[in-house]
């Protein structure tokens, strides 16, 4: 069986942090969210890693992260997410700059991610080791084309003191199998808890702290690539049409409507460790204060790609 290969989603822009969330260092010695995530990746047994990009960030990209990643002990490829990269006979709406979403992103990145089953993550996104360990070993073994998997957070290891955040509310049944997922775009911490309001603040419900959620951590096989190739002129041509200059295409949207389809099953994994990001820039400080307490306790070198 091929290795498992790490696919790292590092295209996004960081609209509501206010720059560029991939290469802001968070280390002692300048690294960004991403080097922590290749370190325990490749502490897991990753050996090969993809990471999308734009063009237009390449410079930027490649003067920070990448001049550090040639230390790192990793193969690692990069692949583009550009919005002209669709189907012959579309086009793309006049005044669109938004990327079409993290479902396009693994496609633009199909030559290159090859014939192996591979994890995604995002680039700004801390996992914790345990999740990498979790998601390496289920690709090593051996499932059917259409068994993924996914790392699932429970909620209140996930929210921040400084705004809403966004995810993918899962339900999991007696076998630890995804049974549904909902994307609820504004959950917040208040004095009693976390809810979540799916009508711009009208209302509001509870959600427990407990509640499993995706933090866009997927372990997929190399036949997803080809679902989405076929499913990408629909999404085109009925959600773009109806939304052209906004609508996206999410890991979970594409997996849920095969999960409604019954064509995968997508095991949860688990995991304790606390999952850590820069939605704002206010949660810099706490993510920087958190690594460093984690290198002070011997988890990280200080340094990690000396």
């Amino acid at each position: 069986m091929t290795k498992p290969i790490l696919v790292v989603l590092a295209a996004g822009m960081g609209s509501r942090y206010g720059g560029l969330k991939q290469i802001d260092p968070v280390g002692s010695c300048g690294e960004a969210i991403l080097d922590y995530s290749l370190f325990d990746a490749r502490e897991a047994g990753f050996e090969t890693a993809v990471i999308i990009i734009k063009e237009a960030i390449k410079k930027d990209f490649m003067d920070t992260v990448g001049k550090r990643l040639e230390k790192c002990p990793m193969e690692i490829r990069y692949a583009y997410q550009e919005l002209d990269k669709i189907p012959a006979g579309f086009t793309v709406p006049e005044g669109r700059t938004k990327p079409w979403g993290t479902s396009h992103a693994v496609l633009c990145a199909k030559e290159v991610i090859g014939n192996a089953p591979f994890a995604v993550i995002n680039a700004d996104d801390y996992y914790g080791k345990q999740a990498f360990r979790e998601i390496y070993d289920y690709l090593q073994a051996d499932h059917a084309e259409n068994d993924y998997c996914m790392v699932g957070y429970r909620l209140g290891n996930t929210v921040t003191e400084h705004g809403s955040v966004a995810r993918g509310v899962c339900n999991v049944n007696a076998e630890g199998y995804l049974t549904h997922i909902v994307e609820r775009t504004r959950i917040e911490k208040y004095a009693g808890g976390i809810h979540f309001t799916a009508d711009d603040g009208a209302s509001w419900e509870d959600l427990p702290a407990e509640t499993p959620v995706s933090m866009n951590m997927w372990g997929l096989t190399p036949e997803f690539l080809d679902t989405v190739q076929e499913d990408f002129p629909r999404f085109l041509q009925e959600e773009v049409s109806a939304n052209p200059a906004k609508a996206e295409m999410f890991l979970p949207m594409t997996i849920g409507r095969m999960l409604n389809a019954q064509t995968c099953k997508v095991k949860v994994l688990t995991t304790a460790d606390k999952w850590y990001g820069v939605t704002y820039s206010a949660d810099k400080p706490v993510v920087v204060a958190a690594l460093q307490e984690m290198t002070d306790k011997g988890l990280y070198p200080n340094g990690l790609w000396k």
